[in-house]
């Protein structure tokens, strides 16, 4: 079992990470699911398993696909005993789902982005402590940049709210494994956010300090700005991989 930042080992079993890579990245443009679109060389995918693999607190790594992909997948995945293709579904919460049922031992379970390909492990490192420190549910976060206007059907604007008290969520998202598997039994829809399903539960979500490398690669513009990122790791300060 891996062992958190604080030097402390898991006492209550498995951490297993769980990653979602069965989109089709329609906004990105690509003609292939978007997990496997290549960044700096490697496929988003494997970038974003060798970041959990790094971090050194995972224990099981689950990476769901679309069926056609499952045995293709584990060629540009990092060889691992650690590491596991399984089918994936059409909505992202299919996939979790499916996620969910292959760990049934899981104490925790980090829900990790594929297109999130450049987190850094030392943010995985601190969600997991988090959660051994004994937070139920922990999202890392950042400040909102930009001022943010809700708006009607007709694109008129309905108000402004406050940016101070607004957050951008990252993942990987952090939970016990009896709050997600609790908050995915109680789901009705399908959702873009897994804490967004813990919330409806009513059990307090914790947010930590995000990290500007852990954005999503969405649009052609975000693919270029990883490109540019692992290019030139000093713009960041942080060694690529």
């Amino acid at each position: 079992m891996n062992t958190f930042d604080n030097g402390v080992r898991s006492t209550r079993g498995p951490v297993v990470a769980l990653v979602p890579a069965a989109g089709r990245g329609v906004r990105l443009g690509a003609n292939m699911p978007k997990a496997f679109v290549p960044v700096g060389g490697s496929p988003m995918v494997r970038l974003a398993v060798e970041g959990l693999l790094a971090s050194g607190v995972v224990d099981r790594i689950l990476v769901m696909v679309p069926a056609e992909l499952v045995e293709g997948a584990g060629s540009v995945l990092p060889r691992s005993d650690a590491v596991r293709v399984i089918v994936g579904g059409i909505e992202r919460t299919d996939s979790v789902r499916a996620g969910l049922v292959a760990a049934p031992d899981a104490a925790y379970f980090l829900v990790h982005d594929a297109a999130r390909a450049l987190t850094p492990p030392e943010l995985i490192v601190r969600v997991a402590a988090e959660l051994e420190a004994g937070h139920s549910a922990v999202v890392p976060a950042v400040a909102v940049a930009d001022t943010i206007k809700s708006v009607d059907a007709a694109g008129v604007v309905t108000g402004t709210p406050d940016r101070s008290g607004l957050r951008a969520i990252q993942t990987p998202q952090g939970f016990t494994a009896d709050v997600l598997r609790a908050a995915y039994a109680s789901a009705g829809v399908a959702a873009t956010d897994d804490a967004g399903l813990v919330e409806r539960l009513g059990v307090a979500v914790r947010t930590i300090a995000g990290d500007p490398l852990a954005f999503k690669i969405t649009t052609p513009l975000d693919l270029r700005l990883a490109e540019a990122v692992l290019a030139g790791s000093d713009l960041t300060g942080t060694v690529a991989r």
